[in-house]
């Protein structure tokens, strides 16, 4: 672990003075005359610097450890079909104390963009994966996006609900995940009264089966994927998220792929969730303060995370001893 974190660190600095030295390359190149040559060396070194670290960072460990009781946390690092690394949390839903989360909002209103990070420690959950689609968004690079922290937004489709409050639904999918007061989850229609739901984009698996069908190019091009799901007894719930866009690390993997490792992972039920950039999950530490899994590509740079419009929260109250 520690050999990791000299490695990961060592891997930051150098990319980090990679973007630094680009920036200065860049502020001299805006002026005028022979100053403005000067740099031209510089500047291939700060573009070779910033692609040595973004395409040949460290490859994390493989692990398996206990978050708190009653969640396990997996990380597997795969070769094949490409440079995969696949985060898995596992939460044994039977146990005192157990309960969610999604993002609470009120009818008619927008919602406030919190990265996942912002959303478990202003909620007080222990565990938390980004929820569905959204909209405006927009990802041009670091310096020209859309929402910040706080920005409002809003779903684009299905129903959201949060501890009895249904405060999103239409009709234009039935991708949509239903949690019970009781902790019973159901997918595309509610057990009872909606009490927490949360949409996706396609189910991935049902009663076992893969139904994913490729409507687009984004469907089949290796891409960072989130995903929750649970096992045939429903009793477990599986939160997952693979990593893309970073060469040589992690790539990503298609819609139908995603479905088998989520199947891989014991899930008999799973729904996609929304990914690219949003894809991030996270945990409460040892500390108190939120811990990322896996490394968000928002905007491109690896590490960063999105503000999204909604989450799902996991709480495990007899761990936090709340």
């Amino acid at each position: 672990m520690i050999e990791e974190t000299i490695a990961n660190l060592g891997a930051a600095i150098f990319g980090i003075a990679g973007v630094l030295l680009a920036l200065v390359v860049w502020h001299f190149r805006k002026r005028r005359g022979i100053v403005g040559l000067i740099p031209i060396p510089l500047t291939a070194l700060g573009i070779a610097a910033l692609s040595l670290w973004y395409g040949h960072r460290p490859i994390p460990a493989p692990t398996q450890e206990q978050l708190f009781p009653g969640v396990e946390y997996v990380r597997e690092i795969r070769s094949s079909p490409r440079p995969l690394v696949i985060n898995v949390v596992r939460v044994n839903l039977t146990l005192p104390g157990v309960g969610f989360l999604v993002t609470p909002g009120t009818q008619g209103e927008e919602l406030l963009a919190h990265t996942v990070s912002e959303f478990v420690s202003e909620q007080g959950v222990q565990i938390a994966i980004n929820g569905g689609f959204f909209e405006p968004w927009w990802d041009n690079g670091p310096f020209d996006y859309y929402p910040h922290y706080h920005d409002p937004v809003h779903p684009i489709a299905g129903t959201y609900a949060s501890r009895g409050t249904v405060y999103w639904q239409d009709a234009l999918t039935d991708d949509v995940l239903y949690i019970s007061p009781y902790n019973r989850m159901s997918f595309g229609a509610p057990q009872g009264e909606i009490y927490d739901a949360i949409t996706g984009y396609q189910m991935l698996l049902f009663h076992g089966e893969n139904i994913v069908e490729a409507i687009g190019l984004y469907d089949v091009e290796p891409q960072p994927r989130s995903a929750v799901g649970m096992d045939e007894s429903g009793q477990t719930l599986i939160m997952m998220v693979v990593d893309g866009r970073q060469p040589n690390y992690s790539e990503g993997v298609t819609l139908g792929e995603m479905a088998e490792l989520m199947r891989d992972f014991g899930a008999y039920h799973a729904l996609n969730l929304d990914g690219g950039g949003s894809s991030t999950l996270v945990v409460e530490g040892a500390d108190g303060q939120p811990r990322v899994l896996n490394s968000p590509i928002h905007s491109r740079i690896p590490g960063n995370e999105r503000p999204v419009a909604t989450h799902l929260g996991v709480v495990v109250r007899s761990a936090s001893g709340n």
